[in-house]
C-alpha cells in the first residue's frame, strides 16, 4: 500500500479541497472510497476522466475503488452549479446509460483483483425500495435545512428557483455514503470540487447516525488557460465513444491543446511518473514546434481509451491530414474515420455503375464537378499535379471500381492542400 497517495494527486494538481484526517486514514490502512457518477447520458465523456483517475490513483496505491452510478439520483439531477433544472430521466433511459458506463470504466479499474478490486454499484439497488415516509423519518431528521441552505450549491440557485425536489439532492447523496459505509466500510468520498457540499454532507450524515468517521476529497474542476470550458469543441462534448467522437477527433482533441494547458493535462490524464513529465517539458522545450508533449497526451490517453488499432488509425488520418499518409495507410481508414479528417472537403457523387465503364478522370471531374471544365484538369494534369488515392496520375488517368477505397470513397487532390471526395453509391 502507497502512503504517499496524497503526496501523488498534489503535485499532479488534482486536490481542491482535502478534509482533515484524509492523508491520516490513507497511510494507515487500505481505505475504501468511491466516486458518484450521474448516468445523464450513455457515456463518459472526458469530463468525467478527473474523477476516474482519481479512483485509478487510489487502487494503484492499495486502496478499493468504488463507482457509483447514480441510477436514482440521475432521475432527480444534481443542482450543483447548474442554471436550471435537468431533465429527468426514465427508468429504462437510466439502466441503459449504466450498462453502458460499466463497459468504459472497465478500460480505467481492474475489478479482478482479490484484495482492492474495483465495484461498480447503482443507487438505484437501495434507493428502489425505500419508502418516501421512513425515508424522511429515518435520514431526513438528521440534517437541518439550516445545514442544507448553507451549501453554495443551494444559494447559488435560490434566485433563479430551486425546486424541492433538487433540494433534496444533497441528502439522497448523503445516504449514499452512509449505506456505503454500512455495507462496505467505505471512509472516503472523492469528486469535482462542486460536490463538497454534497460529500460534506454525507460524512455529517455518518457522523450523527453511526457515529462514525468519514472523510472527502475534491479535485479542482478543469478549464482551459484561456477561460473557455474543458472538454467542449464546436461539435459538443468529447466522449468516451468512438461512435460519438472518432478516435480521430479524440486524439485530434488532446494533440490541439495549447502547451500551458498540456503541462497540466499530462500530470491529470496519464500515469507518467514525475521524471517521465518533467523530462518530456525539457525536450518540448527545446523544439516546442514538433510538439512532443501534446503527441506524448495524445498518444496516452487514446490507447487507455480507445486501444492500439484505433490509435495507429487516428496517425494515420493524422498525417494524412498533412500530406503524409501513404496510399495503404488511406486504404485502411474507415467512412467515418475519412470524413472526420475531409471535413469541409468538397465532395461529389458517382455511381458504382459508371465506374465499371472506366471513364478517364478528365471526364468523371467534369460529369460530376469537381472541375469546372476538362481542360482545367486536363491542364493540371499536365503539370503533374494531380493525385487519386495519393498517388500521382498521369494525363489518361481512367477510374474504376478498384480505385474504390474501403470508405466507398475516391480522394482526389490537386497540389499540396486542395482535397475532393468522390462517393460512390
Amino acid at each position: 500500500m502507497n502512503s504517499n497517495l496524497v503526496q501523488e494527486l498534489k503535485w499532479r494538481g488534482m486536490i481542491h479541497d482535502i478534509m482533515p484526517g484524509t492523508e491520516e486514514q490513507l497511510a494507515k490502512e487500505v481505505t475504501t472510497a468511491y466516486v458518484g457518477i450521474d448516468p445523464t447520458a450513455d457515456s463518459l465523456h472526458i469530463g468525467h476522466l478527473v474523477s476516474i483517475m482519481l479512483l485509478k490513483h487510489l487502487q494503484m496505491a492499495g486502496h478499493k475503488p468504488l463507482a457509483v452510478v447514480g441510477g436514482a439520483t440521475g432521475m432527480i439531477g444534481d443542482p450543483s452549479f447548474k442554471a436550471a433544472e435537468r431533465k429527468l430521466l426514465t427508468i429504462e433511459e437510466v439502466q441503459h446509460n449504466v450498462d453502458c458506463i460499466r463497459r468504459q470504466l472497465g478500460r480505467f479499474l481492474d475489478f479482478d483483483n482479490p484484495v482492492n478490486g474495483a465495484e461498480i454499484l447503482n443507487n438505484y439497488d437501495w434507493m428502489k425500495d425505500y419508502l418516501f415516509l421512513d425515508f424522511i423519518r429515518d435520514v431526513g431528521k438528521h440534517i437541518t435545512v439550516n445545514y442544507m441552505m448553507t451549501k453554495d450549491s443551494v444559494k447559488k440557485r435560490l434566485e433563479t428557483g430551486l425546486s424541492f425536489t433538487e433540494f433534496s439532492y444533497q441528502l439522497m447523496q448523503g445516504y449514499d455514503f452512509l449505506t456505503l459505509y454500512r455495507t462496505k466500510g467505505c471512509k472516503l468520498q472523492m469528486g469535482g470540487s462542486d460536490q463538497w457540499g454534497n460529500i460534506t454532507t454525507g460524512t455529517e450524515l455518518i457522523r450523527r447516525m453511526e457515529g462514525g468517521e468519514a472523510f472527502a476529497l475534491t479535485c479542482p474542476l478543469i478549464t482551459k488557460a484561456d477561460g473557455t470550458k474543458f472538454g467542449k469543441t464546436e461539435g459538443g462534448n468529447v466522449w468516451l465513444d468512438a461512435e460519438k467522437t472518432s478516435p480521430y477527433k479524440f486524439y485530434q482533441f488532446w494533440l490541439n491543446c495549447s502547451d500551458e494547458d498540456t503541462a497540466r493535462y499530462i500530470r491529470i490524464f496519464t500515469l507518467m511518473s514525475r521524471e517521465e513529465v518533467e523530462e518530456l517539458e525539457a525536450r518540448h522545450r527545446e523544439a516546442p514546434e514538433q510538439r512532443l508533449l501534446q503527441k506524448a497526451l495524445a498518444k496516452d490517453i487514446t490507447l487507455r481509451v480507445h486501444g492500439q488499432t484505433a490509435y495507429d488509425t487516428a496517425i494515420a488520418a493524422t498525417e494524412l491530414l498533412f500530406g503524409k499518409a501513404t496510399t495503404e495507410q488511406l486504404g485502411a481508414l474507415d467512412r467515418p474515420t475519412l470524413l472526420s479528417v475531409f471535413e469541409g472537403v468538397p465532395q461529389f457523387t458517382v455511381s458504382r455503375s459508371r465506374l465499371e465503364e472506366n471513364p478517364t478522370l478528365v471526364d468523371l471531374a467534369a460529369e460530376t464537378g469537381m472541375f469546372a471544365s476538362k481542360g482545367e484538369i486536363r491542364r493540371e494534369l499536365k503539370q503533374n499535379s494531380i493525385s487519386v488515392n495519393k498517388r500521382k496520375v498521369a494525363e489518361d488517368c481512367t477510374l474504376g471500381t478498384d480505385d474504390v477505397l474501403a470508405s466507398g470513397c475516391i480522394l482526389v487532390q490537386k497540389g499540396k492542400k486542395n482535397y475532393y471526395l468522390l462517393n460512390v453509391e
